[in-house]
């Protein structure tokens, strides 16, 4: 993992978040600071509300107390003036890659183009089509509907989608959940060729252990209605909380710390 700045500004941050669901308080007095150019892994248990939490971020659902910077800037600025700007400057990739059923990927792909710049339908495309590729995405591909993609491309076609107009954040909401093993090595060693070529900034909800080795200079913790610890995983792993040392510390992180802190083998 690359070295941080000490004095890297954060590019989102959120203090004092407060979110509930009627009688439900799933965040309480949330903090949490991302510098720019990390890629943050963000666990926690079921029910944590880490789907919460990433739409409370990029202004989808607004919190009922605290304040949240996305870029500098107020994701829930009270006109759209304002607001569309920045929805220009980040990418989102929802669960299970959330593509329009009825349109083609390059259609998918260029339905952000269309509808945030001024390129014509021709120019979108080709576009797209260097999106396609930056996401490991075969152009043979570009004409298939979602259904008739396996679940690694859906993947990749909504991470083209996401990268469409060149963002300076990148927002992941489990992208390798579902993924076969080998895919889900692919698309982590693609998500760290694509931050450090394009200098992005990456947070992304996971509950995959070899993600969070594989791909993340940080790990955030979401428990008891906040973030616990949010630092690098070998810190994280430490931290003195009973969901934090059965998950890293139960069978599955054991394997998953071994496999890459083995020495590599002779031949």
């Amino acid at each position: 993992m690359s070295a941080l700045p000490a004095d890297a500004a954060p590019v989102l941050a959120a203090c004092g978040v407060t979110t509930r669901f009627g009688r439900q308080t799933v965040h309480e007095n949330l903090d949490l600071a991302v510098p720019r150019g990390v890629i943050l892994g963000v666990v926690g248990g079921s029910g944590t509300g880490k789907s919460v939490l990433l739409r409370t971020l990029i202004g989808l659902r607004r919190p009922q107390a605290g304040r949240v910077t996305l870029l500098g800037a107020d994701p829930y600025a009270p006109t759209p003036a304002r607001r569309v700007p920045l929805q220009r400057r980040i990418g989102v990739l929802f669960q299970d890659g959330a593509l329009f059923s009825s349109l083609s990927v390059m259609e998918n792909i260029t339905v952000p183009l269309l509808e945030h710049s001024a390129l014509s339908r021709r120019d979108a495309c080709r576009v797209a089509t260097l999106k396609m590729a930056l996401a490991g995405l075969s152009q043979d591909a570009r004409h298939k509907y979602p259904a008739e993609l396996s679940g690694g491309m859906r993947k990749r076609a909504a991470l083209a989608r996401a990268l469409a107009l060149d963002p300076e954040i990148l927002f992941l909401d489990e992208p390798t959940s579902g993924l076969d093993p080998v895919a889900a090595a692919g698309f982590d060693r693609l998500l760290r060729t694509l931050r450090d070529a394009l200098d992005l900034t990456v947070y992304m909800n996971t509950h995959d252990l070899d993600s969070l080795h594989a791909a993340c200079d940080r790990v955030a913790v979401l428990a008891e209605r906040r973030v616990l610890v949010c630092d690098d995983l070998a810190t994280v792993a430490r931290y003195d909380h009973p969901w934090v040392r059965d998950y890293f510390r139960g069978p599955r992180g054991r394997d998953a710390e071994a496999a890459y802190t083995r020495p590599p083998q002779e031949h």
